[in-house]
């Protein structure tokens, strides 16, 4: 499976954007999906999930009601709808994808990823 992310750039605070995560090569249509970010000096941390099975999806808590998480099935790609960004959303944003299916509460672990995309930076000025 390979990843692309796309999407990233410079906005304005209380600005929109939309990353897309194209998936490609072996694709298993019951995966889960999710995104992360890393800040500059900071660790890799969850933002969104989703199981692609039955479409739960997940958020962390600092971008929950301002971002939102879709797939178009036909499209093997995978949505992160961001709106009302702040200059601490600013990352670089990755995607990543597992072999396996979890439960909908392990979807914030990194670990059960097995895939990840390139990343797509995400700037958000004052």
């Amino acid at each position: 499976v390979q990843l692309q992310a796309s999407g990233g750039g410079l906005v304005q605070a209380g600005g929109s954007l939309r990353l897309s995560c194209a998936a490609s090569g072996r694709t298993f249509r019951r995966i889960p999906m999710g995104w992360f970010r890393q800040a500059p000096g900071k660790e890799r941390d969850f933002v969104a999930a989703l199981r692609w099975s039955d479409g739960s999806t997940v958020y962390a808590d600092s971008v929950k009601g301002r971002f939102s998480i879709s797939r178009d099935t036909p499209k093997n790609t995978v949505y992160l709808q961001m709106n009302s960004l702040t200059p601490e959303d600013t990352a670089v944003y990755y995607c990543a994808a597992s072999r396996s299916v979890y439960i909908v509460s392990a979807l914030h672990r990194a670990g059960i990823y097995d895939y990840w995309g390139q990343g797509t930076l995400v700037t958000v000025s004052s």
